[in-house]
């Protein structure tokens, strides 16, 4: 598999991890999940990402479901390897390269308050990984750390093997025209891709990003929406988004929104159950017929736009 590049482009979705009904990985359930995003047109798949549970996986059991996903699927794979240090980053990220993958994510560790520290913590992330392609992701909502435009360009000038930034921050449109303003002006381009669920797809189109990393039960809005984007169709990308908003928006609610994407998930035949490792929430009935009636409202929209 190619190397991640600052070419990336396009729709690499944040994959969910299976679990049986008793909360075992799911191995064979790999093959199927990565069936449903392929079959879906996505550009690439990241594994071990905040929605994919990772924190609750063993270090080996990490390493078994990235062969077998990485195995599968024919497109790039890009690896959440964050970790509180250095050391437990570097494993897991060596073996998913030797798993194939294409590259390496890594988010600021909570701890860091300065621009100098944010600095020098992606300093010690590039030696760490060496050759190792790695995108910068920059969650402020979940990490508590605020990256400014300007730190970001001073690693990627440091680090040539920063290669894209997933891009997280909410509100943060104006960090992603910045961000394309220094590169128009002479600073090294990498790729933008965009998370937040998709909520903000279409504007962080405009602004100039590159596609999107992130999750969704159906990726496919993202994939229709970001070709008619390419195509110059702005309107029907809108009007594709519009449709899948409000199950989306409901996927983004703290605490049950990954299980109410996995129930999706598993209804859309992409896992054989919707099972969140403990600790996770359940769905009550009442949110169960809140998403079957999203659905179904989603696909009259679908239908309607044709």
């Amino acid at each position: 598999m190619a190397l991640l590049d600052e070419a990336a482009n396009g729709v690499y979705v944040i994959a969910a991890t299976p679990f049986t009904d008793d909360g075992a990985l799911d191995l064979a359930g790999a093959d199927r999940m990565v069936d449903f995003y392929a079959e879906r047109g996505v550009d690439g798949l990241t594994l071990l990402g905040v929605m994919g549970e990772a924190p609750k996986l063993t270090a080996e059991e990490s390493r078994q479901f990235l062969r077998r996903a990485i195995r599968r699927m024919r497109l790039p794979v890009v690896v959440g390897v964050s970790a509180p240090g250095l050391a437990p980053m570097k494993e897991l990220a060596e073996s998913a390269m030797d798993a194939g993958a294409a590259g390496v994510m890594v988010a600021a560790p909570g701890h860091l308050r300065t621009d100098d520290q944010i600095v020098n913590y992606y300093r010690d992330v590039g030696d760490s990984l060496g050759a190792i392609p790695f995108v910068l992701q920059d969650y402020p909502l979940l990490t508590g750390v605020q990256i400014p435009v300007g730190v970001i360009l001073r690693i990627v000038a440091a680090h040539p093997t920063c290669v894209m930034l997933k891009h997280e921050d909410w509100p943060g449109l104006n960090k992603i025209a910045a961000l394309r303003a220094a590169s128009d002006t002479g600073a090294r381009r990498i790729a933008i891709l965009a998370g937040n669920g998709g909520l903000f797809l279409p504007e962080e189109l405009a602004r100039g990003a590159d596609g999107a990393m992130t999750g969704f039960a159906f990726p496919e809005m993202m994939v229709d929406v970001v070709k008619a984007w390419r195509a110059g169709d702005g309107e029907r990308a809108r009007d594709i988004f519009d449709a899948y908003l409000p199950l989306a928006r409901y996927e983004q609610q703290p605490g049950i929104g990954l299980a109410a994407r996995k129930y999706v998930l598993s209804r859309r035949g992409a896992f054989a159950s919707p099972t969140l490792r403990r600790p996770g929430l359940a769905l009550s009935p009442a949110d169960i017929a809140d998403i079957e009636r999203l659905i179904a409202r989603q696909t009259r929209r679908l239908e309607e736009l044709g």
